[in-house]
């Protein structure tokens, strides 16, 4: 054999050994990743389930408060509705008190000039 053959041969012998050495590293570096991965998303579904938990009292319990303030908003709102036509109700009365007052004033006011310019 020549000596360019032996060397050929040692460095394929070398390369196909640095090759099959970087495979197994890079085989231990992908299972770690993986084994890591499976563990994050272990993480993250206890996460999601606890927070589901958590949240679904708080809901709800925000639900019936936005209930119970919209129940206050519609009773305002009604009483605020009853104020506004006794208000109606009260100036319509006060209108027609002075207007009958005013009138009464004017003819009173009439009949004393009457009285006055008869002499």
């Amino acid at each position: 054999m020549d000596l360019s053959q032996v060397a050929l041969n040692q460095g394929l012998t070398f390369l196909a050994w640095i090759t099959g050495i970087l495979f197994i590293v890079i085989a231990v570096f992908i299972v770690k990743l993986l084994i890591d991965l499976s563990s994050l998303v272990k993480n993250l579904n206890q996460t999601s389930v606890m927070l589901n938990t958590e949240l679904k009292p708080t809901l709800d319990e925000l639900q019936k408060t936005l209930q119970s303030v919209n129940s206050i908003v519609k009773n305002t709102d009604t009483n605020m509705g009853s104020i506004k036509d006794a208000v109606e109700n009260t100036f319509g009365k006060t209108k027609e008190i002075t207007s009958s007052l005013f009138s009464g004033i004017i003819n009173g006011f009439g009949t004393m000039w009457k009285l006055f310019t008869k002499k």
